[in-house]
């Protein structure tokens, strides 16, 4: 869990330090006065990038050249520090006063998950982000799940390398063998973290909406056909494309609800709930895999549920046993079963407010 976080010259963010309690923080303040920008900066703390998809330039403050991030993470009874330094030379990690080669490391020593208002867009929108969360559960429970996406991705590379450069057919099936090898592995390490976190997506789908949900694995390529016949089946179109159209890159989730088709029939607000119980089973299948509590980020999460639905929300996310860190416009619209450690923002200035 992470205990004493620091933010230098981040978005609206010139300094600001704070310590975080072990299980419920509420951070509250008037709209635009920073709440999401202290919760983006700690995912970008655990994930080396913003959940907004904001770009370096504009994370860092006007009129600084990078921005720094630091935490202090306790691991039992220990604490280890990370860090985060992004500007003009680019992405630096340090984690326990090392360098670290890649951001990985980062999601290693603090596991978190979000929930913000485009939670949404997990059920709503496209394959990708679907493909993201299976892929997070995949890393957090299966050792060799990252190596064998980058090998993956390096093999997908390759092939629609030759694809583009028109290779001949002999030359592009030369890549095949790897690119399936590869595939499989990856399908295989993502159908077992979505069979692990199985019972707990429908137990939080049963909590959450009161319904019942279903969540069906499309690997990438039509299901009457493997991978190899799909390969050669579709070579003519993949060359005219430029670009390989089967294969786990085009795996997806098919979420279904009430046996209807979830993306496309519940409203914004059902979709939220949605989505929410699908990042609460994902972490509740990491936690129980590394036995430790992950960090969870609530940014507002009333918006948009009506007083019962944030009311059975709260409530699981407090039977999840994570640290939580939420933000809110008024601090009596979330309720904790025990009082939260309370922050208060106003203008990027965030003060600890006494219990």
């Amino acid at each position: 869990m992470l205990r004493l976080f620091r933010a230098t010259n981040f978005r609206c963010l010139e300094s600001a330090e704070l310590e975080f309690g072990e299980r419920f923080n509420l951070i509250h303040g008037a709209n635009a006065s920073g709440k999401t920008s202290l919760l983006e900066a700690l995912a970008y703390l655990g994930r080396g990038k913003s959940f907004r998809g904001a770009s370096t330039a504009t994370l860092t403050r006007h009129g600084s050249t990078e921005f720094l991030l630091f935490g202090e993470v306790q691991q039992g009874g220990r604490r280890k520090a990370m860090g985060v330094r992004n500007g003009r030379v680019g992405l630096e990690v340090r984690v326990g006063g090392e360098p670290a080669a890649s951001a990985a490391a980062l999601a290693e020593s603090l596991p978190l998950q979000v929930i913000d208002p485009e939670v949404h867009n997990l059920v709503a929108g496209g394959p990708e982000l679907r493909r993201r969360f299976l892929d997070w559960i995949a890393f957090h429970v299966e050792h060799e799940h990252l190596a064998i996406w980058r090998r993956f991705r390096r093999a997908l590379k390759q092939r629609n390398a030759a694809l583009k450069s028109r290779s001949s057919e002999s030359t592009i099936r030369s890549w095949n063998t790897e690119f399936l090898e590869l595939a499989s592995e990856l399908d295989a390490s993502r159908r077992k973290a979505l069979a692990l976190s199985l019972d707990s997506l429908l137990e939080h789908g049963r909590l959450l909406l009161e319904t019942e949900l279903s969540f069906e694995y499309r690997p990438g390529w039509p299901l009457e056909r493997n991978l190899a016949e799909s390969l050669e089946a579709g070579l003519e179109r993949d060359i005219a494309l430029g670009a390989t159209q089967a294969g786990p890159h085009r795996a997806d989730i098919k979420i279904s609800y009430d046996e209807r088709q979830a993306r496309k029939l519940v409203s914004r607000g059902q979709q939220k709930l949605l989505a929410s119980a699908m990042i609460l089973a994902a972490s509740e299948t990491a936690q129980r895999a590394l036995e430790r509590p992950l960090l969870l980020l609530l940014d507002d999460p009333a918006a948009e549920l009506d007083r019962d639905a944030i009311s059975r929300l709260m409530s699981a996310v407090a039977a999840l046993g994570c640290q939580v860190v939420a933000t809110s416009l008024d601090p009596e619209t979330l309720s904790f079963p025990e009082p939260p450690i309370m922050f208060h923002v106003e203008h990027g200035e965030i003060s600890r407010l006494s219990q």
